[in-house]
């Protein structure tokens, strides 16, 4: 085991603050294509659908930091 500095990130910590923050912003683009359907509209503008494609470009950053920081702790 090697010592780490109190500035020293996990491998792939980055990549998960930044997948759950994205997945925040897709959670929020979610509820603003949903709500304009649930009171009665029948379309939304385009920039909801693609603040809510974030979700699934989020959850997947997220997991590819997990993995990386597990694969640097396993080897």
């Amino acid at each position: 085991m090697t010592a780490r500095h109190a500035g020293d990130a996990e491998p792939g910590a980055r990549l998960v603050v930044v997948g759950s923050l994205l997945f925040a912003v897709g959670i929020v683009g979610v509820l603003l294509v949903v709500v304009p359907f649930l009171l009665g509209r029948d379309d939304a503008p385009l920039w909801t659908t693609l603040l809510a494609s974030l979700l699934p470009v989020g959850l997947g950053l997220s997991l590819l930091g997990l993995l990386r920081g597990a694969r640097r702790r396993r080897s």
